[in-house]
């Protein structure tokens, strides 16, 4: 086939199985598709600030995958694909894994994460890491989603210093809304793979806790923290999802996916599975909704009835009304930081949460724009996870986000799934039921309402699937077939962002 002269145009809005086709072709190589990110990158990132560092080896990595492809044939679907890894992520490579903070900027991980050695083996080239939300967002109650104290603010590609870029995994979601790489991989606590995914017009999977390791990822809390796959199309998002599964024995939560994790997730792109579909619309949620926000829901709601979907509208959950605390990330984040910080070589100058707190103390003109109160809030507790409100936080949690509140709903209405609104109080509650979320684009807020940290959040708005553990494969059809009757998706005007 005749070699693509124009990659630069090409690549905008190419998918995962287009790149494959086109590199197994010969029409163009990982070498050229890396090249062509990197140039995108070097042109436009200057102001999103989406990506916080380039690996230096990824030209290198791309040209040996073309020659194995050359001289042994394809790993498979991730073979020279070029993804961005959040940078909370381990690489063992030239890369760092910062949380985004100064304190670890020097922090060369031992190992790969389990994630990010998946990924390796399935032949993905590391571009770089990710922007993040500062400690995944667990560091200042005043903080702006999508600050570093590394990189600075990332901004939204759809309206950049306007747009709420949403968080922790911001820079995730808006390189790949900018199309600076094929994919990236997020994480979640509550909402830092939605959030921006949502915000940023782009697909967004927080998987069941335990699909997925964690271990090599800085945490938050070990009860609600998994990775993710964010990308431009619901295909994409379930072949990164299919590379990053597998049981670890560094992280005991994977042993829960026995019998449930797959390495291929793409048999569920499914559309006609909404004809059996039943949705249920939790109303509750929306009360306060205002018209833009309703109207993008209402036409969801349409246009999945309009595939044959039944639309159970309402449906109840008895956690409705209920009071959430923090308490267990607080609880566990002291834990979970400083089983990660105290390994760590000599040369790193923190190795626990207090070390953290002192260090950005020492350093307070650069490390504490928004201070650090989240972070000292979790080092008043013991870090033994003995406390009785960890205890009592933890089992509410449970509770009323499961047999009281997404399991109930499934089982009382016969649900396959509930539907929310971009990232709102729904997936907060199957953040803490550990349950599986996916996003995807749904449309644009015209008129929108100040977020905390002055952000208006007009803009892009996803429509969020949510069920019980372990339904991945349900949500991925509902999602796909969503995604396929209303495409909502278009990129950002980048040259427009230059020109500004």
């Amino acid at each position: 086939m005749e070699h693509i002269t124009k990659i630069e145009d090409w690549m905008i809005e190419v998918d995962i199985p287009r790149m494959q086709a086109a590199m197994e072709s010969g029409e163009t190589s990982s070498e050229e598709i890396v090249r062509a990110y990197l140039k995108r990158i070097d042109r436009y990132d200057g102001k999103l600030r989406s990506v916080i560092e380039i690996n230096p080896e990824a030209l290198e990595i791309a040209q040996a995958l073309d020659k194995e492809r050359r001289e042994k044939g394809s790993r498979g679907p991730l073979h020279g694909i070029p993804l961005l890894l959040k940078d909370n992520i381990d690489t063992h490579d030239a890369l760092h894994t910062s949380a985004g903070t100064l304190a670890l900027a020097g922090n060369v991980a031992a190992q790969d994460s389990f994630v990010a050695a998946q990924l390796r083996k399935a032949g993905a080239v590391f571009l770089g890491k990710a922007n993040m939300t500062e400690w995944a967002n667990f560091m200042a109650s005043e903080m702006w989603a999508g600050y570093t104290t590394r990189r600075g603010l990332c901004l939204n590609p759809y309206g950049p210093g306007e747009l709420f870029v949403g968080g922790s995994s911001s820079g995730s979601g808006a390189a790949v809304a900018a199309n600076l790489a094929a994919a990236a991989v997020g994480t979640e606590t509550s909402g830092s793979i939605i959030s921006p995914a949502s915000q940023n017009m782009v697909v967004g999977i927080k998987p069941t806790v335990g699909l997925v390791s964690r271990s090599g990822i800085i945490p938050i809390t070990h009860t609600q923290d998994t990775a993710g796959p964010m990308a431009r199309t619901v295909t994409d998002a379930a072949i990164l999802l299919g590379g990053m599964t597998g049981l670890d024995e560094r992280d005991e939560a994977t042993q829960s996916s026995k019998g449930h994790f797959l390495t291929d997730y793409t048999p569920f792109l499914d559309a006609s599975f909404l004809k059996q579909a039943r949705i249920g619309i939790p109303r509750f949620y929306f009360r306060d909704l205002d018209p833009d926000r309703l109207g993008i829901l209402e036409a969801a709601i349409e246009a999945l009835r309009s595939e044959g979907v039944t639309i159970v509208d309402p449906v109840e959950l008895p956690c409705q009304e209920t009071q959430w605390s923090w308490h267990v990330l607080h609880y566990e984040f002291k834990k979970g930081v400083n089983d990660y910080l105290a390994p760590l070589p000599d040369n790193i100058p923190v190795h626990s949460l207090s070390e953290v707190i002192a260090y950005n103390k020492e350093h307070a003109e650069q490390c504490l724009k928004y201070g650090q109160n989240v972070l000292e809030a979790s080092e008043a507790t013991s870090g033994t996870l003995t406390e009785p409100e960890y205890q009592a936080a933890l089992r509410l949690n449970e509770e009323m986000s499961r047999s009281k509140g997404i399991d109930y709903a499934l089982e009382t209405y016969n649900l396959d799934a509930l539907l929310f609104l971009g990232c709102d109080e729904g997936d907060d509650i199957a953040a803490r039921a550990g349950y599986p979320a996916i996003t995807v684009p749904g449309g644009w807020a015209q008129e929108g309402i100040i977020a905390p940290g002055g952000y208006i959040t007009k803009g892009p708005v996803g429509i969020t699937f949510i069920g019980t553990a372990y339904s991945e494969p349900t949500l991925i059809k509902i999602a796909y077939g969503y995604e396929q009757a209303t495409k909502h998706r278009v990129p950002p005007e980048m040259e427009k962002l230059v020109e500004a």
